[in-house]
């Protein structure tokens, strides 16, 4: 994975920096994993307006992944890594022995011709799937589960990687991409290795139109809204627009939102650092 530089022929590529695609296979998504996106601009069942600055953005197609893994004991061979326009990582294309194909997110290194498998008695091994009570401690993870059988939703973006820190009674000790070290039922599973393009934090858009590509509208800066707007409009001038807080007066910046009696806290050993 590497990222590219381009010469500043244009404004737009003066300070422009690109994905390498290094890492891609094929161009040519697997047409039997393809469903439908619907637009909806950011407006709800009666057309009323609920998320701002969204609307526009290439039309593209949904990549149906497999989250939770569950075809275990059986052999598959990686056939391509792909772009995912619906994700910031890289997914791969698995071609099991039995005839089915499935995505998944990409871990990095992993390499076309390679052999995951998913399942316990599985080798720890970038790719594959196991539970938190099979894996080693200290294992590099990512793609984790929260819940039993519910699928991936913890370290999934580019980059992410989670790490087992220990195991006691049915609860496993992983230390989280955030910095938070939290409880999580050991029959669980999750993905060795950390998540393919680790350097799409490095990617630099160059112009405002690669945005709207995105699907996302202009935002507007609250300073510089009226006061019937935004809670950090209005004032004579340039007003600084006072203490940071959201559109209902909500503090930002600090200011804790987490409920105190969340029903989750006990299984939080640490707390991200702020």
């Amino acid at each position: 994975m590497s990222v590219r530089k381009l010469k500043p022929i244009t404004p737009g590529q003066r300070f422009r920096v690109v994905n390498g695609f290094d890492a891609i296979t094929t161009d040519k998504p697997e047409k039997s994993l393809l469903a439908p996106i619907k637009k909806s601009g950011g407006r709800n069942s009666q057309g009323k307006m609920t998320m701002r600055y969204k609307g526009g953005g290439h039309k593209k197609r949904y990549r149906v992944i497999d989250f939770k893994r569950n075809k275990e004991g059986v052999p598959a061979t990686v056939a391509s890594i792909e772009y995912d326009p619906n994700r910031t990582a890289f997914i791969a294309l698995l071609n099991y022995q039995d005839g089915e194909k499935r995505y998944i997110i990409a871990p990095n290194g992993l390499q076309v011709g390679q052999n995951v498998v998913s399942g316990s008695g599985s080798a720890p091994e970038i790719g594959n799937a196991l539970m938190l009570s099979d894996i080693p401690l200290g294992t590099i993870i990512s793609c984790i589960e929260l819940r039993p059988g519910q699928g991936a939703i913890m370290a999934r973006s580019a980059g992410a990687f989670a790490q087992l820190m220990a195991r006691d009674g049915k609860f496993a000790t992983v230390k989280l991409p955030s910095g938070e070290t939290r409880l999580i039922l050991a029959n669980c599973m999750a993905t060795i290795g950390a998540v393919s393009n680790s350097d799409h934090q490095l990617i630099v858009s160059g112009k405002a139109g690669r945005k709207r590509w995105l699907g996302r509208r202009p935002r507007t800066r609250p300073v510089v809204m009226n006061p019937v707007d935004h809670p950090m409009g209005g004032g004579e001038g340039r007003a600084s627009g006072g203490h940071p807080r959201n559109r209902n007066g909500v503090p930002a910046k600090g200011y804790r939102t987490r409920t105190k009696t969340k029903a989750s806290n006990k299984y939080i050993v640490e707390r991200r650092k702020k």
